[in-house]
């Protein structure tokens, strides 16, 4: 019987480390990863981790969320583990399906997974129709002010070239061309 474990990040950008280390340090002789995120339903790591087990093997996570973020995954891959006869650690929320008990706390913690992560989307929803009531919209502040638009429009009323105008009032001609009539803007560029 083999411990292999398995990471995940959600992003290319965030490191394995903390999960690969607690992963070795609790014995795992293979190690599978993942980078990209839990809602995606092709995770080559894990596909390869459940190729490469054998019967009454062990997968390892540090966490049960590194798994999926839906309960139909979770239950989906704790059948599938079972039917292969391999067995569930997770490290982190003290799992372990070799026992009743542990394939009993399995299925209550991947029912609570799936409600924070509803419970989250929910909040964020809220956050965003809230703040949208307030006259908020998200993404970055626009650089083009009403007075970078009214020095725009006297700059290019006096015959000033496009590019000229952008770099005094510090914008790109990108930015300048976005924000004002096409009709103020001469082509000389």
């Amino acid at each position: 019987m083999m411990l292999l474990g398995y990471a995940r990040v959600s992003t290319t950008d965030q490191d394995l480390t903390l999960q690969t280390e607690a992963l070795s340090k609790a014995g795992c002789t293979k190690i599978f990863t993942d980078k990209l995120s839990g809602t995606k339903t092709n995770r080559p790591g894990l596909s390869e981790a459940l190729d490469y087990a054998r019967q009454g093997d062990t997968l390892v996570v540090w966490k049960l969320d590194r798994l999926g973020r839906s309960m139909k995954g979770l239950v989906d891959l704790a059948n599938d583990l079972e039917q292969r006869q391999l067995h569930l650690v997770s490290l982190t929320d003290g799992i372990d399906t070799k026992t009743p008990a542990g394939r009993f706390f399995f299925n209550i913690m991947a029912a609570l997974a799936v409600m924070e992560r509803e419970l989250m989307l929910e909040r964020t929803r809220a956050g965003l129709e809230s703040a949208k009531r307030a006259g908020r919209i998200g993404g970055r502040r626009t650089v083009m002010t009403d007075a970078k638009k009214d020095t725009a429009l006297k700059l290019l009323e006096a015959k000033t070239p496009p590019r000229e105008v952008a770099q005094r009032i510090g914008v790109s001609v990108a930015t300048l061309y976005r924000h004002l009539p096409r009709s103020s803007i001469n082509s000389d560029l």
